[in-house]
């Protein structure tokens, strides 16, 4: 089955690849999760449009993304969260808190999508989180987490 990717699909493709998968894979999940549409000739001009939008995200050379990881590795990213008994957080940390962490520290601006988490974050603590920046670039930095002050009742 040949189909068009809307979305970057680890191990398969980014958004705008046209790739050849299982016919029961693109039925099954990639077109109900709206990862995927069908291939067709008209779809040719979506193809265009999505990566026309993805070269104006995506990082345009590898000394930008070494650049940028350089950035992030000097990134003091700090996240505040309510916690429970024992340090475990109402929760998790999810990309989006730890984009907006970066931004908030004075960090370079990254894509949600690029970052990636070896396991979920679930209690206060140091961790260290990864952004695929490029092919060739990931940028490593600490990210700290707190517990938030709790009210005394």
């Amino acid at each position: 089955m040949k189909i068009i990717l809307t979305h970057e699909v680890p191990n398969l493709g980014s958004a705008g690849d046209v790739v050849e998968v299982k016919n029961g894979y693109g039925r099954n999940y990639l077109l109900p999760q709206g990862l995927a549409i069908a291939w067709t000739k008209g779809g040719q001009k979506e193809v265009d449009a999505i990566q026309r939008a993805r070269a104006a995200r995506q990082i345009h050379d590898l000394d930008q993304a070494r650049a940028l990881a350089e950035q992030l590795k000097k990134t003091d990213a700090h996240i505040v969260a309510r916690t429970g008994d024992g340090d475990r957080l109402f929760g998790s940390i999810t990309a989006v808190d730890i984009v907006k962490a970066v931004d908030e520290a004075g960090g370079p601006k990254i894509d949600r999508r690029r970052v990636e988490l070896s396991s979920t974050i679930k209690s206060v603590g140091t961790y260290d989180v990864s952004v695929k920046l490029h092919p060739e670039v990931t940028a490593k930095f600490k990210l700290q987490v707190t517990p938030a002050k709790r009210r005394k009742k």
